[in-house]
């Protein structure tokens, strides 16, 4: 993939602090559509707090982040959403006895003229995105407790998609999912860079970002260590990054 034209989001110099630690120090990472973007770090490295500095969880003290080229203020979840960002949790936020469309729609029911929730519709619209999304889900009229892990993963992809997520923020989609599981959320990963979003991805299994990432940018000690193309490089100059904080040309 070639990076042209105005990167979907550009976070510039973000600083943020703790009681006096710098969590994140003057960090810069961007994404461009249809690409996904891999963040790496040991725990405390700083990556889930910048990363929440978009998603509005958190303010930062310095920077700027700038969507499609344009200066934007996200102070909160609210503002990031108006901005077409959505955040999967690894805990996927589902209400485990709702079935998918209810869950799609939680908080954001279609109603009918008289003010009924029209179950029918809401059905009708999940199965539609489901079917680009995931051909396979067939199980609507279960609980999502009763789904399987990338089942669920679906459901949750398919909430943001469905309200016109444009950059999706993922924490570790496969953590805790078998090989085929595995293997349906790097499916649905690729449907949705065909379809133009940007996607950071919060990862610590090296393996993942070299199957799913375009570019991954390791982070240490709430520093960038480095952004680099995923093809260019082995996961021993990833590891290398994350372990020394080093760029694979200055390790040697």
């Amino acid at each position: 993939m070639t990076n042209k034209g105005t990167p979907l989001v550009e976070m510039r110099d973000i600083s943020i602090s703790f009681g006096g630690i710098k969590a994140v120090d003057h960090v810069t990472v961007d994404l461009y559509p249809g690409e996904v973007v891999g963040l790496l770090g040991h725990n405390g490295a700083g990556k889930s707090t910048l990363i929440k500095c978009l998603s509005g969880a958190y303010q930062a003290d310095a920077g700027q982040i700038l969507i499609d080229g344009k200066p934007v203020e996200i102070n909160n979840p609210r503002d990031a959403r108006a901005q077409n960002i959505e955040t999967i949790y690894q805990t996927l936020a589902l209400a485990d006895n709702l079935d998918a469309a209810s869950n799609l729609f939680l908080g954001r029911e279609i109603v009918s003229p008289l003010g009924f929730v029209n179950d029918s519709k809401m059905e009708a619209e999940t199965r539609k995105i489901m079917h680009r999304l995931n051909p396979n889900f067939k199980k609507f009229n279960v609980p999502v407790s009763a789904l399987s892990g990338g089942q669920r993963q679906s459901v949750a992809i398919a909430r943001a998609v469905y309200f016109n997520a444009r950059i999706l923020i993922m924490d570790e989609p496969t953590a805790a999912l078998g090989p085929h599981e595995t293997q349906m959320v790097a499916e649905l990963i690729e449907e949705l860079k065909k379809q133009g979003l940007g996607i950071f991805l919060i990862e610590h299994d090296i393996h993942n970002v070299m199957k799913l990432c375009d570019r991954a940018s390791v982070m240490k000690n709430g520093q960038l260590v480095g952004t680099v193309n995923v093809n260019e490089v082995t996961d021993e100059d990833i590891l290398s990054m994350i372990i020394l904080g080093k760029k694979p040309e200055q390790a040697a």
